[in-house]
């Protein structure tokens, strides 16, 4: 009879890819990959270049930031929809405030203020009044969307309007290298983002708070009978959902100069889409930050990619709607398998 199987070493970037994606979770960051080659092999000119790489990043930085802190509240098994009307409210309220005091930080301190309170009160509906949180944000969505366009009197704010350090902000960025003419410089929407992801992983994987909202993922209920003061925990969530969602709608305002109330329109698919393709690479479907930024990166590169062939926009939306699906069912299916 043939002896036992021999013992076969493991390879050095197994532990970390397992760590990172998980047991049998792998397909996503392969797909990823996939698409980062295939648009390589079709844009041989123009894709996988630096300037294009950073311009994604750059692209993407708004998304980025929203779904970091969408990650924060589906991390406890709710949703927020409302952040993209609240990225436009904050964008427009930016630049009536500095319509009105020709203060750039009058306008900076009252869309992250608007935003705060916009999350608080989403916190306060789902926590405090036991309204579910899709009802709950679905309303508030349509409230802060009202809000925009009334604030903007139906109009898009621009040249004046707009305080002139908010775009020379998104110009500009950092060197991290130089020789002669050529350099590499991070821009500063890449590098608000990057500092968006350190501050939530560390919320999620290193405070007390994080650990209570994986609890209330889990079950609110077991979690409240633990000692988890469940009601507060959820408002600060909602809070920097909100918080997140108005610094992203400051971050459009730098990029494009301008403020209008559909800004953010594109946001809250868009975030909800990135979260779901980083839970399909979580050991246990949970929604991790640094997951979250592997499925931002695959829906800037999937728009990039499509935009440099000049395909529709439409397009674009069927595959993200299709990704959200796919998503989804893969993690029915896990949790399925499983049991």
């Amino acid at each position: 009879m043939p002896g036992p199987r021999p013992h076969l070493p493991q390879l050095r970037w197994g532990p970390f890819l397992s760590r990172f994606a998980g047991e049998d979770k792998g397909w996503t960051l392969a797909c990823f990959l996939l698409l980062v080659v295939l648009f390589w092999v079709m844009l041989p000119g123009t894709f996988m270049t630096g300037r294009n790489l950073f311009n994604i990043t750059q692209q993407v930085s708004m998304l980025a930031v929203t779904a970091f802190a969408m990650t924060i509240v589906m991390a406890m098994g709710d949703y927020d929809l409302s952040v993209g009307s609240m990225a436009s409210l904050a964008g427009v309220a930016a630049a009536v405030a500095f319509r009105e005091t020709g203060s750039d930080g009058a306008a900076l301190m009252l869309a992250l203020l608007l935003g705060l309170a916009g999350g608080a009160l989403n916190g306060l509906f789902v926590s405090y009044l036991g309204i579910m949180p899709f009802v709950a944000t679905l309303g508030t969505l349509t409230m802060f969307s009202g809000a925009a366009f009334l604030l903007a009197g139906g109009k898009t704010f621009f040249g004046s309007a707009v305080p002139q350090s908010f775009g020379e902000f998104a110009r500009g960025g950092v060197t991290v290298w130089q020789s002669g003419d050529a350099a590499v410089v991070v821009p500063n929407l890449t590098i608000v983002a990057a500092l968006a992801l350190i501050i939530t992983w560390f919320i999620l994987e290193r405070m007390v708070f994080g650990r209570h909202l994986y609890a209330m993922g889990g079950s609110s209920e077991a979690a409240r009978l633990a000692g988890i003061d469940v009601k507060r925990t959820r408002l600060i969530a909602f809070m920097l959902s909100g918080l997140g969602a108005a610094l992203a709608g400051l971050m459009y305002m730098s990029r494009v100069a301008s403020a209008n109330p559909t800004q953010g329109a594109s946001l809250m698919l868009d975030a909800i889409a990135a979260v779901f393709l980083g839970m399909t690479m979580s050991a246990h479907g949970e929604p991790r930050v640094v997951n979250t930024l592997v499925g931002v990166l695959f829906l800037g590169v999937l728009s990039n990619g499509l935009t440099q062939l000049s395909v529709d926009s439409y397009v674009r939306d069927i595959l993200v709607g299709a990704i959200i699906i796919a998503a989804v069912a893969a993690s029915g299916l896990e949790k399925l398998r499983r049991n």
